[in-house]
């Protein structure tokens, strides 16, 4: 029988001792776990409410029987009480509250203010560069579209400093007409920044205006017989119709909006996130919130609403599907955060409606999927618990494979996989630090698990939970010292299971090892698919941290070995030469030339390639 007495007793003997201000409460477990963060424009007020009243639903009465301990901060406002609870919330996910998951930063396309030649790229992150930032695009292959059309239509440049400065030929970029070529002067600088603003101008909605502008320019060009000019304008023009016919304009005419919808269905939700910037739909998100099963849709959007903004730019109009109880006091928050009227309505009639109606249905389609993959997932869980007769239930398989080529540059990796796919979050390389496991597969593999499994047991630094099963590329070798590994640190109870390729190495004649026995599947049995996906994502992440590993290993090989060559100079050569290779082939004349290397480093750095 679960009883709420112990939390209440926590809040009665704390009451008297908390100021009637607004603020954030926290409720803390046995162990100090945070369980629950609240807010209140009147913390004792509100903290009342869990003693006086006497039916909660079930999830605040489980939440209360394992209060111990409460903490309390207060703010200034109730606005800032709403910030510092979505930054809690986010920072410590606590099992009681709504949480979004997912969670990250949104791609924009930044263009370069002070740059000489600007360059067009895709950015991510703090927006502490001078320049025009325009986004939020839903995905990298939304930002990606718009600047590859961007590209044909004003020929920007999108490489990067080091490569644009030491190119003596334009790339192939030039030759297919998607870049004006000035980096090797191809384009007056005059003409490449009136392109540049022309480009802000398109981006910013006022792509009729470029149209115009565009075929002034042309029958000016053709005028004065430029009819090289004309040819390069009356090109981009028919560029501009093709995007203009396929650019989703929305009817809604939303200028400056986020449309959030969501859908609830067999205790899990769905929210769509739809960005509207400059009359232009640039895509959509899709979210699942982790919540309790009997939790109201409305409370659920109104919780994600105040978490997704807490670190992102607001716009001008949020558009929502449910009517929200903090509605005023979001929209005033947001509003000061922003410094810019914030305005949070719910679609009801006109195109409006159209638009949230068709963010529900993406919504329920994205949800059904979800249900139907972690259906489908649990039943493969069951499936191989089954068949290797294991004694738990499976939610959560870790899967380790190490990379290295004769020795150099090891890598241990680790993928984990859930009832809801594969969890990203929980993916960790790790660089083999005691050189005699290099050339060890078992050694890197007991070092991996070590590392791994005792900062759990310790409970160190951001540590990950124990998985249900660990799964393990190999055969009966890597069997025998991943047990013997797991049993080392007491965690006899977690099952394990190698798999090895068969003699000619052919999938699908995979051997599989658990608990002193072999196990085969037939070639077309779903478990065995799902066994070799888990262990080819295992590989593919290995591989990628190895190589990545390698080429960082290349890049730092030559320069970094001449003594006396700090990050400055290093720099220096890098940004005038293009590579380190191309500095080995240089004459000592060309390295004394390269500003901040004066003679006596330049003679060095020559005799170190030469000698």
């Amino acid at each position: 029988m679960i009883s709420s007495d112990i939390g209440k007793e926590v809040i009665k003997k704390e009451l008297p001792l908390i100021p009637k201000l607004p603020g954030v409460y926290k409720m803390l477990s046995f162990n100090n776990e945070i369980l629950y963060v609240g807010k209140a424009k009147n913390l004792p007020n509100r903290l009342k409410s869990y003693i006086s009243e006497k039916n909660h639903i079930i999830r605040t009465e489980r939440m209360l029987s394992q209060t111990k301990k409460l903490e309390i901060t207060t703010t200034s406002n109730e606005s800032e009480a709403l910030l510092l609870e979505a930054n809690l919330i986010k920072k410590h996910k606590p099992r009681f509250n709504i949480l979004l998951r997912d969670d990250k930063s949104f791609p924009f396309i930044f263009i370069g203010k002070e740059d000489k030649w600007p360059q067009i790229k895709r950015h991510r992150g703090k927006k502490d560069k001078k320049g025009f930032y325009f986004g939020p695009f839903a995905s990298a292959g939304s930002a990606n579209w718009t600047i590859k059309m961007m590209q044909k239509i004003f020929h920007l440049r999108v490489c990067d400093d080091t490569v644009f400065k030491n190119r003596k030929r334009p790339c192939i970029l030039y030759q297919i007409k998607r870049c004006s070529g000035p980096c090797v002067g191809y384009v007056r600088q005059n003409d490449y920044k009136q392109t540049v603003e022309d480009a802000i101008e398109f981006v910013s909605g006022k792509s009729r205006h470029i149209q115009k502008s565009l075929s002034n320019q042309m029958e000016e060009a053709s005028e004065q017989l430029d009819f090289e000019k004309a040819a390069i304008l009356r090109d981009r023009i028919k560029s501009l119709n093709i995007i203009q016919s396929s650019q989703r304009i929305n009817k809604a005419n939303l200028v400056e909006a986020d449309v959030i919808a969501g859908y609830k269905e067999s205790g899990k939700t769905c929210i769509q996130v739809f960005f509207y910037r400059s009359k232009q739909n640039w895509g959509n998100q899709a979210f699942f919130p982790k919540h309790d099963p009997d939790e109201c849709l409305d409370e659920i959007i109104n919780s994600f609403v105040s978490q997704f903004y807490e670190n992102k730019n607001v716009p001008a109009s949020i558009i929502l599907s449910e009517e929200i109880r903090e509605k005023i006091l979001i929209e005033k928050t947001l509003s000061e955060k922003e410094n810019k009227q914030v305005s949070i309505s719910i679609a009801k009639k006109g195109s409006k409606l159209k638009v949230i109606s068709q963010a529900i249905k993406n919504a329920k389609d994205s949800l059904n999927r979800k249900i139907y993959e972690s259906q489908n997932n649990r039943e493969l869980f069951e499936k191989v618990s089954k068949k290797f007769n294991l004694e738990t239930n499976i939610n959560l398989i870790e899967v380790y494979d190490n990379s290295h080529i004769q020795g150099t540059n090891s890598i241990g990796a680790l993928i984990t996989y859930g009832e809801e796919g594969f969890v990203k979050k929980r993916y960790r390389k790790f660089n083999i630090k005691i050189k005699k496991n290099e050339q060890d597969d078992y050694g890197m593999m007991k070092e991996v698990l070590n590392r791994r499994f005792k900062r759990a047991i310790q409970e160190k630094d951001s540590f990950l939970t124990f998985p249900d099963l660990v799964l393990i590329d190999g055969g009966k070798g890597q069997y025998s010292v991943t047990r013997e590994t797991l049993n080392e640190l007491g965690l006899h109870d977690i099952p394990i299971i190698a798999i090895a390729k068969g003699k000619f190495r052919n999938s699908g004649n995979e051997t599989f090892y658990h608990n002193g026995k072999e196990f085969k599947f037939a070639k077309n049995d779903p478990t065995l698919f799902f066994l070799q996906r888990l262990r080819d994502e295992s590989h593919r992440f290995a591989i990628s941290a190895h190589r990545a590993k390698r080429k960082q290993g290349i890049s730092k090989s030559l320069l970094d070995q001449i003594e006396g060559i700090g990050n400055v100079r290093k720099r220096s050569l890098l940004n005038h030469f293009g590579s380190a290779r191309a500095v080995e082939s240089a004459s000592l004349d060309e390295i004394r030339s390269v500003d901040g290397v004066e003679e006596k480093v330049a003679k060095k750095v020559y005799n170190f390639f030469h000698e």
